[in-house]
């Protein structure tokens, strides 16, 4: 089997030769998860849905080969890392496999949350695939290949001479590659946001850059009025020109993309005019209109067999004002051409939650639900996890097993607001009005704990968990807002159960936009409401960073 394939198995091999020598009161089993969340019913016959990628999947990349489609996420410091996507459609999307799925890859070390993996690219090109990205904070730039993209893929090929982030791949039509990627502008920056887009000539025979980078594109589209944040690059040939497309204004609400032309491939790029760029935003709109998609930007444009063309690219679905959780999600649009030009959606127009789908058959094999109304059960069947979890960080000691058609996780010492490796596996978010709900059977010793956590970072989580508290069994409802709070969360609130000691009891989770009940039931009995705790803490607005919800189990020893 490959890494790829199976995400954590390995992980999960590792911990079960030692399983046996951990004490029973420090195994928390875990059963039946499930996750269910709402939004709306299912698009008419002939179209689909925005997002197509629900929750936490930022910058998406894609890339055609065929009659297929591969796509690919940020995910930063969660490992495994880069999902890679599969579809034959561009809207039903099948996730295959993770580029990052060995510890050996890359090493996350403590780093905060919305660091690691940035920004991904994949491209295909004489029958390999590749990805080029940024591991921030641990290693810079570097590539990874792979003849089939579901893995595995070869370990970082480091680019020591490229700074900065966002790289991206093009091949052009004679062979020769080249990478383009966000830099430090020439001298000094003359604002707080000023970057510059530079472009260096790669070798793919000895994995190398072959120097003399140029800079091409100097602050952004009007350098007059001091554009911020020019990134996420992407190169495109088309009808002999060069296209160069980029995200422009940062990932907030004035986020945009924006798009320039050359006659040849290192420049010079002229910006289209301020009647076409730019390409894509939704900062022009009223903030106040109902069910607003916000902080539209970071696309890809991809064509298809026909020559039409479509975009992936991020975008925000707040709540309330800028309040949003579930962070950046993958979006799907086409692209119409127009004198020379490329357009997303024209300026002013909101970004449609129902389109006409792309011209092409729908894949017929069932793909798991990643986007409208739906519920998952995990019952954790085989000796693996699936491809939806995730955790924090790079696992040095796995923490965690599968077998029995039970999730395993050892109460360690480390608890998710400690920036370290805690014993928690989750899964992403993916609706405003969701919950996510386990059984869990559990012997604490005085102070441990195990249960359901939802987490942004190591300072902004909520969660419900099992514990013992003065010898007596224990339901705790708690949640952290910022790094003075207690590492294992501040206690809402506390309730005693009537239960025995590993007696299996189910917690449960809920949100309805900024607010999330925590609940439990003894058995099959009723739910019991512990608290209702203000979400908003959980949102990229209070948080900060780049990631999304994720929610699922944890177990951490007594204190």
């Amino acid at each position: 089997m490959t890494m790829t394939k199976y995400g954590l198995a390995l992980a999960a091999a590792l911990l079960t030769t030692a399983a046996s020598s951990v004490p029973e009161d420090r195994i928390a089993r875990f059963e039946q998860f499930v996750y269910s969340g709402e939004d709306g019913a299912a698009p008419p016959a002939g179209s689909y849905r925005n997002p197509v990628l629900a929750g936490y999947y930022p910058d998406p990349s894609v890339t055609r080969v065929g009659d297929d489609f591969y796509l690919v996420n940020s995910t930063f410091s969660w490992f495994p890392g880069i999902p890679v996507f599969h579809s034959r459609d561009l809207v039903n999307w099948r996730q295959i496999g993770n580029a990052i799925d060995r510890p050996g890859q890359l090493d996350y070390k403590r780093l905060g949350m919305s660091r690691g993996i940035f920004a991904p690219d994949i491209t295909h090109h004489d029958g390999r695939f590749y990805i080029v990205t940024t591991c921030v904070d641990c290693g810079g730039n570097f590539v990874i290949t792979a003849r089939d993209p579901a893995g595995p893929w070869s370990d970082p090929v480091w680019l020591p001479t490229v700074g900065g982030i966002d790289p991206s791949l093009f091949f052009d039509t004679d062979g020769s590659a080249w990478i383009i990627n966000n830099r430090d502008p020439i001298g000094p920056p003359r604002y707080d946001g000023h970057r510059a887009l530079w472009m260096e000539r790669f070798d793919t025979k000895t994995m190398k850059m072959l120097g003399n980078p140029k800079m091409v594109v100097d602050g952004g589209v009007d350098p007059a009025a001091k554009p911020v944040w020019i990134e996420g690059p992407h190169i495109l040939k088309v009808d002999g020109r060069y296209y160069l497309t980029a995200a422009e204004g940062g990932t907030a609400v004035a986020h945009s993309q924006v798009v320039f032309r050359s006659d040849k491939v290192d420049g010079p790029y002229v910006p289209a005019s301020k009647s076409v760029n730019p390409i894509l935003t939704q900062r022009d709109l009223d903030p106040a209109r109902p069910n607003p998609i916000t902080s539209a930007g970071h696309a890809d444009l991809v064509q298809l067999k026909d020559g039409s063309w479509w975009a992936t690219f991020l975008a925000t679905r707040p709540y309330e004002g800028d309040l949003y959780n579930i962070g950046r999600e993958t979006y799907l649009l086409p692209v119409t051409w127009a004198n020379g030009w490329p357009t997303i959606l024209p300026r002013g127009r909101a970004i449609p939650t129902i389109a006409p789908r792309p011209k092409l058959a729908p894949d017929p094999r069932p793909a798991p639900p990643m986007t409208g109304s739906f519920t998952v059960r995990d019952n954790f069947p085989g000796s693996k996890l699936s491809q939806a979890w995730m955790t924090m960080r790079t696992p040095r000691t796995p923490g965690w097993t599968v077998g029995g058609g039970a999730l395993m996780l050892e109460a360690r010492a480390d608890g998710i607001g400690d920036h370290a490796q805690p014993s928690y596996v989750a899964r992403r978010q993916m609706h405003d009005v969701a919950s996510a709900a386990v059984t869990v059977t559990f012997r604490p010793r005085e102070g441990a704990e195990a249960g359901l956590a939802a987490v942004q970072d190591d300072d902004h989580f909520l969660g419900v968990g099992l514990t013992r508290t003065g010898g007596k069994l224990a339901v705790r409802a708690f949640r952290r807002e910022d790094k003075d709070a207690p590492a294992i969360g501040r206690t809402v609130a506390s309730v005693p159960i009537a239960a025995a000691v590993g007696s299996p009891v189910r917690l449960r989770i809920s949100a309805r936009g900024p607010a999330y009940t925590l609940a439990y039931a003894v058995g099959s009995g009723a739910w019991q409401q512990v608290a209702v705790v203000d979400g908003t803490i959980l949102s990229t607005a209070k948080a900060g960073g780049f990631t999304g919800t994720m929610i699922g189990p944890f177990a951490r020893a007594g204190r």
